[in-house]
């Protein structure tokens, strides 16, 4: 549910740009999300702030993490959590400590190898600046940026978006799309989301993790044979499968960005999911990565 914030914020942008015929469906589709903003280049003189690019500061005990055949993953992203839950009008980060993201070889673009670590607030206590290995998965070296979180309202896109709502008579796609500009503020700075919609074209993403990290079968475009299988994990209660789709959450999008050096495929956009039971427990243990590039 939206906050009164979000209401007041959603009413009137819809008004300003003529939707008042979609405002119903977007109270129920938009979702409140975390855009993260890039910031001036990362000098490291802070331990612990939210980054996206260039090292980590891990704890010296901490082992780098790897892939399946002993290659350091690749480094992408560290989110300190004081700085970026208080952007979560949802409530489903943890308040403190912080969480950083590493990438295997992003082929093929789905089940990515990939590992997503949380520090305890005692733990980033004792974290240092930790230069990247020579050699990483991704060969590739990525300058690293500071990021600056703000609140979102995530309105559906384009593969999520039901055009017979949206569109009638006096307003088009194109038109939504100026809408969706003002709702999420976006800039050219904007670097990642979390909690909103992932970039896609068919608007299936969550069937294909929610597959992935209850069964760990393999995803074949099809929502029906998805749903599916994991009804038959739930014990054929298809009402708790369709429930496990709706709270497999989009936990991090990072863009592609020349600055950085991100190039998901062709300027696609890599993604993290996680289940909802697990974010609200602090395990981050289990989840899923893949890649959409158009």
């Amino acid at each position: 549910m939206l906050s009164a914030n979000n209401q007041v914020k959603l009413h009137k942008i819809v008004q300003e740009h003529g939707f008042e015929h979609a405002l119903d469906y977007l109270k129920k589709t938009v979702r409140q999300g975390i855009r993260l903003s890039k910031q001036e280049l990362e000098s490291y003189e802070q331990v612990g702030n939210s980054r996206i690019g260039g090292d980590p500061d891990l704890p010296a005990d901490m082992e780098w993490p790897i892939d399946e055949d002993g290659t350091p993953m690749t480094f992408l992203a560290q989110l300190r959590l004081s700085e970026i839950a208080v952007h979560d009008e949802s409530s489903l980060l943890p308040k403190d400590g912080m969480l950083l993201f590493f990438v295997g070889i992003d082929e093929p673009a789905y089940h990515i190898e990939h590992k997503v670590l949380f520090l305890t607030e005692e733990q980033l206590h004792s974290a240092t600046h930790r230069l990247s290995p020579e050699d990483t998965t991704l060969e590739d070296d990525f300058t690293g940026y500071q990021v600056m979180g703000r609140a979102s309202i995530e309105p559906p896109n384009y593969g999520y978006s039901d055009s017979e709502q949206l569109e009638d008579d006096e307003h088009d796609y194109d038109q939504y799309e100026e809408l969706t500009f003002d709702l999420t503020d976006n800039n050219s700075g904007d670097l990642a989301v979390m909690f909103g919609y992932p970039a896609t074209q068919h608007g299936d993403c969550e069937y294909e993790a929610a597959l992935a990290l209850l069964t760990g079968e393999e995803y074949n475009y099809s929502e029906s044979k998805a749903l599916e299988r994991i009804t038959v994990h739930m014990n054929g209660d298809q009402t708790k499968a369709e429930q496990e789709v709706r709270d497999t959450l989009l936990l991090l999008a990072l863009d592609s960005d020349r600055d950085v050096g991100f190039c998901w495929w062709d300027a696609g956009e890599l993604q993290f999911y996680i289940r909802k039971e697990d974010l609200l427990a602090g395990n981050f243990t289990r989840t899923y990565c893949s890649l959409y590039s158009s």
